[in-house]
């Protein structure tokens, strides 16, 4: 039988797959609702339509922004919170980077300045994939180390 001990600093790793994704969430769900106001698309719509909204790829950039993150928050949680078990401060330092480059990300995209190809990553948003894969990093380890014990 394989018993899997918390580690002194995983209190960290909760507040990383816990809370952190819900302020990050917070702060990136703002943009879209400033954006609606802005923009004026209102519920139900999930995205601005074109020739209808006459801004709507300026909205389009915004919410997509938002969604990214969405698209991939349950999945580095999950990580996180397993992954933690073996390397606590690593996937607390990846939170971070994680979080932050998630909100890089949505600044570099609805920056209506930038080409949308190239706007993602011009604020800095690679930082996120570092996050990311120190958790799969870590969670494939904490695996791996409990089907060879």
């Amino acid at each position: 039988m394989v018993s899997i001990d918390v580690p002194a600093h995983y209190g960290w790793v909760v507040l990383g797959a816990g809370l952190a994704p819900a302020i990050t969430n917070i702060v990136l769900s703002s943009f879209v609702m400033a954006a609606r106001k802005e923009h004026n698309v209102q519920y139900p719509n999930l995205y601005a339509v074109p020739g209808f909204h006459k801004t709507a790829d300026e909205f389009n950039r915004v919410q997509r922004g938002h969604q990214n993150y969405l698209e991939g928050s349950d999945s580095y949680s999950i990580m996180t919170l397993i992954g933690g078990l073996k390397h606590p401060i690593a996937c607390a330092i990846g939170t971070v980077l994680y979080c932050a480059g998630c909100y890089l990300y949505m600044l570099g995209y609805k920056d209506t300045s930038l080409d949308v190809k190239d706007a993602r990553y011009k604020k800095g948003a690679a930082i996120k994939w570092i996050g990311f894969f120190t958790s799969v990093i870590s969670c494939g380890k904490l695996a791996f180390d409990l089907i060879t014990a």
